[in-house]
């Protein structure tokens, strides 16, 4: 059986990376092909983690990135749609929520090729954000739906998908964190080599358009989190780098932006942190997974179990006072010994439905 893989952004690197492993483990059952559609094109975004991570080279890269969303998945489908046709895959899988996601879900369904979505589900139930849409209809294409908790299978079902066609796996983002865990801890010394003392920082990481594309919205993050009387730590990812420059935004004293790391470095700023403040997605989880507080500077969240257990805080990101409450206040929940998404194998358990569904 022949897979084709779609891939094109951070978060998609690190779940491919167990799943791709996984594949390679199966035997000889599953081949693997794999699309970089080229949505994170910085080298620092996107080449170290495939070179860290072990993820196979990809067949095809597509240097798709820089427009605008329309801009991007047009020309992603475009491009998907004939490789899809020349290479004539058995299925094709994707991942997540972005603009790459939705491309391979749109150029496969098309042309009548299975679609398997890993991380199905999720829901923030804010449709302005590009991702919901994205995910909403990238499910509603798919034939095989794997979500990561009961909540976002509950959601598929409430959406009138089939219950035979959603598979509860648990997370992948957490077979790679277990997986890399200690190939981090083996081989990083970021904490070490930025001066800074363990539990006495807190990670911030900020890159949504909706974050950091209005002055008013990015001003309030950015002073809210510089507030603090702690260290802050930022790996900048590039539009925020961006952003901050055009603004001509003062950056608080506290704060130090640092280049994007690898995902290695980035498991020990996260793992020794007091505190991580986020927009991201995954990293709400990877918090989790570490044992670590999070700050979502955001309204709503997919990851709404976080939040009920104690364990993420969400904040206005348009209320820097509120940012910097959560900032002071905010400390592991008292009853945090819930163990959440699954048991560190969901891309095993991913690899043998694919086999005994489609092979």
């Amino acid at each position: 059986m022949q897979i084709i893989t779609i891939i094109g952004a951070r978060p998609q690197f690190i779940k491919a990376a167990a799943v791709s492993r996984a594949i390679t483990n199966y035997g000889t059952a599953i081949r693997e092909q794999i699309i970089h559609t080229g949505q994170h094109y910085d080298s620092n975004m996107s080449d170290v983690f495939f070179e860290e991570l072990a993820i196979p080279e990809p067949k095809f890269n597509l240097g798709i990135g820089g427009g605008t969303h329309g801009q991007n998945t047009g020309r992603m489908i475009e491009a998907i749609e004939n490789i899809l046709l020349n290479e004539k895959p058995d299925a094709v899988l994707v991942y997540g929520d972005t603009d790459s996601t939705l491309a391979g879900a749109i150029a496969a369904t098309k042309i009548q090729l299975p679609i398997i979505h890993i991380e199905s589900g999720l829901r923030s139930f804010n449709r302005r954000m590009p991702e919901e849409i994205n995910r909403i209809l990238t499910d509603h294409a798919s034939d095989f739906l794997f979500t990561p908790t009961s909540i976002a299978s509950d959601n598929l079902s409430r959406e009138g998908i089939p219950r035979q066609r959603i598979f509860l796996v648990g997370d992948v983002m957490l077979d790679s964190t277990k997986l890399f865990g200690e190939i981090s801890d083996r081989r990083s010394n970021m904490v070490e080599a930025l001066g800074l003392s363990p539990k006495k920082y807190v990670l911030a990481t900020i890159h949504r358009k909706e974050s950091t594309d209005d002055k008013r919205t990015l001003t309030s993050i950015v002073q809210g989190i510089g507030c603090s009387s702690e260290q802050i730590i930022g790996p900048i990812h590039p539009r925020t780098k961006n952003r901050i420059e055009q603004m001509g935004l003062s950056i608080p004293s506290n704060i130090t932006f640092i280049e994007p790391v690898g995902y290695l470095d980035m498991l020990q700023l996260e793992k020794h942190a007091r505190l991580i403040a986020t927009d991201s997605g995954g990293i709400q989880k990877e918090a989790y997974f570490h044992g670590i507080p999070c700050l979502t500077v955001r309204s709503e969240t997919e990851w709404t179990e976080l939040v009920d257990a104690g364990w993420n805080v969400l904040a206005n990101p348009n209320d820097f006072h509120q940012i910097t409450q959560a900032l002071k206040t905010h400390d592991i929940p008292p009853n945090s010994s819930e163990l959440m998404y699954g048991d560190g194998k969901a891309s095993e358990k991913i690899i043998e439905v694919i086999d005994r569904e489609i092979g």
